[in-house]
């Protein structure tokens, strides 16, 4: 039986490895894992392509609370942590 996430580092940093989701599955699974987020964590996200559609329906869905920063952008696939603010 697995233990619960606690949220116990207010600066965490879970991975979200997105290519190897289905890709109807995938921006379900984005949503969920952000509103699991408490302010201060931090979704570092991969994934093989530069997900514009899906910054588009981030921000639409949750505004400023959180913040995109790109790690890494090139044709080969993109780091993003998406860092939710208080």
């Amino acid at each position: 039986m697995s233990q619960p996430h606690l949220h116990l580092s207010p600066d965490a940093l879970y991975p979200f490895d997105a290519r190897g989701i289905a890709k109807r599955f995938r921006h379900a699974a984005i949503f969920g894992a952000l509103d699991a987020l408490h302010p201060g964590e931090t979704m570092r996200f991969v994934n093989d392509h530069d997900p514009l559609p899906l910054l588009a329906q981030i921000e639409q869905r949750y505004g400023e609370r959180v913040e995109v920063q790109y790690r890494q952008r090139a044709p080969e696939g993109v780091v993003i942590d998406f860092n939710v603010k208080a």
